[in-house]
């Protein structure tokens, strides 16, 4: 009740959104109002530093100038977080875009090695570079921009050179990028096979998660009942 619609449509992940995916119907309240919730799970346990990609920035945003308000209409109740960065800020997808399962352009845990080495030969890499013999440019290929998070710098050493002077191809390039992804992601599948084959322990880490969040969120809410008045 304390958040103008203007501040939810301005978002620019809101108005790219509604620009790129034309195959749903984006124009709800729940989507508009996707940063709100956002803002309640976020200022509900006072954070004070979220880790965050570089897309959610206008979000936590909107998250701070809804605790800004609320604290000048009722009292200081809610800390502003800040955003927390990490050195890779923003995943970059197949098709270049950020990675988001509503552009079908991202590689997930979930998928196997085979299905994960599909996608990233799928991908786009220098469009200047034709054919094989052209030199390529590791600065504009959309696939270079996984390989700078999952290639060791050692070997892109090795490849940036050998692509600017068209001694690697971009398939082979590719290639070798899968392998890496398929690598680092190994142990995350192997423990996402785990945990699917024990589901009452997922539950009852699930339970167990939430008695504790609970304690936090019972104390905040009782200061903003009485901010409220109520």
């Amino acid at each position: 009740m304390v958040t103008p619609v203007s501040w939810l449509e301005r978002n620019p992940t809101y108005k790219d959104m509604l620009e790129n995916i034309e195959q749903r119907d984006l124009t709800t309240f729940g989507f508009l109002g996707y940063p709100v919730l956002m803002a309640a799970d976020i200022i509900l346990y006072k954070a004070t530093r979220v880790p965050v990609g570089h897309d959610q920035l206008p979000h936590l945003e909107i998250t701070r100038e809804i605790a800004r308000r609320f604290n000048h209409l009722y009292g200081e109740v809610f800390p502003e977080p800040e955003a927390l960065l990490t050195e890779t800020p923003k995943l970059p997808g197949l098709d270049g875009r950020k990675m988001s399962k509503s552009y079908n352009n991202s590689i997930y845990l979930s998928d196997n090695a085979e299905t994960t080495s599909k996608k990233v030969m799928s991908m786009v890499t220098d469009t200047n570079r034709v054919r094989r013999a052209d030199p390529g440019d590791p600065d504009v290929c959309v696939a270079f921009n996984l390989h700078r998070l999952y290639v060791p710098q050692e070997k892109l050493d090795e490849i940036v050179p050998a692509c600017r002077g068209a001694q690697i191809g971009c398939v082979e390039c590719k290639k070798i990028l899968a392998s890496f992804i398929n690598e680092r992601l190994a142990p995350f599948r192997a423990r996402r096979e785990e945990l699917s084959a024990n589901p009452g322990f997922v539950d009852e880490l699930l339970q167990e998660g939430s008695r504790k969040a609970s304690l936090i969120s019972d104390v905040v809410m009782t200061e903003v009942r009485t901010a409220l008045k109520f």
